[in-house]
C-alpha cells in the first residue's frame, strides 16, 4: 500500500538554537532540510519561516525564498505554509503568505479550527479570522491544511464545510498530546477519528514524547503521520533528535508494517492540487 502520508514539520515556532542545534532556522537550512527529507521520502512539508534573528515570521518574502528554493529541486512536493495565530492573531498578518504567486505560491495553508492553550501561551483563532483565512485560501486556490486538537475543532470544521466555506475534499491533521487538548490514548483518538468529515485525508501528529506513539499508532491503523522537530526535539529520553533521525524512524516503522510512502503526486490527485499551484476543489 503506497498510502502512508508523511507530513514533515522541520522547524515550527518554538525550537531555538539554545534548545537544540539541529533545528533549521535560516532559509538555506530549511531548504536543505526539506530536500533531505524529500530524498528520503515525504509527501507534504509544513513550513514555518524564521527571520534573520531566528524568530518566527509571517514575512511572505522569507516564505517565498524557502518555497522557490524547495521547488527548484522538488517540484512535486506538496508545500504548506503555517498561518499560525500564536504571535500575530490578526487576519492581516496571517494572510500575507497567501498572496505569494508563481513558483513561490504554496499549495496549502494551515488553518487551526479554534483557539487553544499551550503550556507557554495561547493560539488565538477567532471565528471570523478562521472564516476570512478560509475564504482567502479559496480565492487564491490554496487548500486549507485543517488542524484539530480536539473534537470541538473537528465539529467546527464540519460546520464550515456545511456552510460551503470549506469545500471537499479536505486534508486534516489530528494533533494529540497537548496539555489542554486531546491526549495520546485510544479513547481520545478513536473519538476524533469517528468525527472526521467525509472525503477527508488525514494524518496524526503527537507533541513532545507522544510523537513516537502517535506515529506508530497512525501507521498501524492506516493513517498518515506528522513528524518533525516542530512537535518534538527528542529522539528518546535525554537524546536530542535531528529531523533526519525522526524521518528515518518513521520509514523503519512503515517498512515493518509493509506500508509504502505516498508520493506527492498521488496526494495531489486525491486533493485536486495541480503541480505548482493550488486548486481548491471545483471553484466557480
Amino acid at each position: 500500500m503506497d498510502n502512508l502520508i508523511i507530513n514533515y514539520t522541520p522547524t515550527g515556532m518554538i525550537p531555538t538554537r539554545e534548545l537544540t542545534s539541529y533545528v533549521p532556522l535560516s532559509v538555506s537550512e530549511i531548504v536543505e532540510s526539506v530536500l533531505m527529507a524529500n530524498e528520503k521520502g515525504i509527501t507534504v512539508v509544513h513550513l514555518h519561516a524564521r527571520d534573520t534573528e531566528g524568530k518566527p515570521t509571517l514575512n511572505p518574502d522569507v516564505y517565498g525564498q524557502i518555497i522557490t528554493g524547495i521547488r527548484k529541486y522538488a517540484q512535486e512536493l506538496v508545500i504548506c505554509v503555517s498561518l499560525s495565530g500564536r504571535l500575530q492573531p490578526d487576519f492581516e498578518h496571517r494572510s500575507l503568505p497567501l498572496l505569494l504567486t508563481g513558483d513561490a505560491k504554496p499549495d496549502m495553508g494551515s488553518l487551526t479550527l479554534s483557539s487553544l492553550n499551550f503550556i507557554t501561551g495561547a493560539s488565538i483563532n477567532q471565528p471570523d479570522t478562521i472564516i476570512r483565512l478560509a475564504e482567502k485560501m479559496r480565492e487564491m486556490r490554496i487548500l486549507p491544511e485543517l488542524e484539530a486538537f480536539d473534537s470541538g475543532m473537528i465539529n467546527y470544521g464540519k460546520y464550515l464545510i456545511r456552510k460551503k466555506i470549506i469545500r471537499l475534499p479536505c486534508y486534516l491533521n489530528l494533533i494529540v498530546g497537548n496539555v489542554s487538548s486531546a491526549q495520546m490514548d485510544l479513547m481520545d483518538i478513536s473519538n476524533l477519528i469517528n468525527r472526521l468529515p467525509d472525503q477527508c485525508t488525514w494524518a496524526v501528529g503527537g507533541i513532545g514524547e507522544t510523537q513516537l506513539p502517535a506515529n506508530a499508532l497512525a501507521i498501524t491503523i492506516g493513517a498518515g503521520v506528522r513528524v518533525g522537530l516542530e512537535d518534538n526535539i527528542y529522539y528518546s529520553k535525554g537524546i536530542l533528535a535531528s529531523n533526519e533521525m525522526l524521518i528515518s524512524r518513521v520509514h523503519d516503522l512503515a517498512k515493518l508494517h509493509e506500508r509504502k510512502i505516498m508520493h506527492p503526486s498521488k496526494l495531489r490527485s486525491i486533493l485536486q492540487l495541480e503541480k505548482g499551484k493550488g486548486k481548491y476543489g471545483c471553484i466557480e
